[in-house]
């Protein structure tokens, strides 16, 4: 347990930092999801449409650190390859 104020302090910020933390990486993989969604139903068109918005959440979250960079462009990449091979 914690037993100076600033240790205390870590502690709830840490806590508000997961919670965010979490919120943005279930928005990132809901955008991701929504493309493939769209993929697997071989409407290219609306995965197109998605696209934006997914490379959004993706960047937001490589930004804040939750990803890694590298991990932000292997998402994008795949996604992007996967909607030309439509």
């Amino acid at each position: 347990m914690a037993n100076t104020s600033s240790a205390k302090k870590a502690i709830r910020v840490a806590a508000r930092r997961a919670v965010i933390n979490l919120r943005k990486r279930r928005e990132m993989t809901a955008a991701r999801k929504a493309v493939k969604v769209a993929i697997s139903s071989k409407d290219k068109k609306a995965a197109e449409k998605l696209l934006p918005k997914a490379y959004k959440e993706i960047d937001k979250a490589a930004k804040m650190k939750i990803i890694g960079k590298n991990t932000a462009a292997r998402y994008k990449s795949r996604l992007a390859s996967q909607i030309k091979s439509l």
